[in-house]
């Protein structure tokens, strides 16, 4: 399956982590929404998400490394790339967005948002998987 998703996750405590060439940041505790999209093996590519052996590649992989993160929930939606960066513009507009993260593929400010209403995310239409 190919298409799009939202990692719902927990950010037990305050805690900084240094993310890539990104360098270090600091992430309050709270609620996040991390999107992503998987053009092919949509499944397999939540499964690494979840896992905590693996090689650091992408931004949230510093992030899920945390012992104080978990991911709580994953919304997902069979669409095109294209479809993962209206999300992200339609949360910039409400959610307190980190810059520049898990965006280095497109021209969004952001693909992850501190939540500050979950109404939001159940809005968007999306499955949970």
């Amino acid at each position: 399956m190919k298409g799009v998703y939202i990692l719902l996750i927990n950010v037990g405590k305050d805690i900084q982590a240094r993310v890539g060439s990104l360098g270090k940041i600091k992430f309050d505790k709270g609620i996040y929404a991390y999107l992503g999209s998987a053009q092919n093996n949509l499944e397999k590519r939540i499964i690494r998400h979840r896992s905590r052996n693996k090689k650091m590649f992408w931004h949230i992989d510093y992030l899920l490394d945390s012992k104080f993160t978990k991911i709580i929930n994953v919304f997902y939606k069979k669409s095109g790339k294209i479809k993962e960066c209206k999300i992200a513009d339609k949360l910039n507009k409400t959610e307190i967005l980190i810059p520049n993260f898990g965006c280095s593929d497109c021209n969004c400010k952001s693909h992850l948002f501190r939540i500050k209403n979950l109404d939001i995310i159940l809005g968007l239409g999306m499955k949970e998987l």
